[in-house]
């Protein structure tokens, strides 16, 4: 069965969503719609199949879609688009366990 998240970003309301399916033990083919330009074109020029080893297991901040990001997105280090779109290969992947993730905002008191 494939993986699917749901990636809500905050305040610039782009949301995301990736299908991810497992094409073989090491191959992840990944179906990405956005309402964000940035990460439509991204998915469009590095295409919708990798090896999850090679793209998941790096250090952060390298693989396919940091690499693009550093060149071609705009300045917003925060956006969890990319790291979604990851997570989602990972679990797909069998390197991780589906559990959801998140970031809230607390009062500071």
């Amino acid at each position: 069965m494939p993986t699917k998240v749901v990636i809500e970003p905050g305040i610039c309301k782009l949301g995301t969503s990736v299908v991810a399916t497992a094409i073989d033990e090491d191959t992840v083919q990944i179906v990405v719609k956005s309402a964000c330009d940035s990460i439509n074109n991204m998915i469009e020029e590095l295409g919708d199949t990798y090896d999850t080893f090679e793209t998941c297991l790096v250090k952060p901040g390298q693989g396919p879609f940091y690499e693009y990001a550093q060149q071609k997105f705009p300045v917003h280090v925060s956006c969890p688009a990319i790291n979604g779109i990851l997570k989602a290969m990972e679990v797909e992947g069998k390197l991780a366990l589906p559990l959801d993730a998140s970031i809230r905002f607390v009062n500071a008191d």
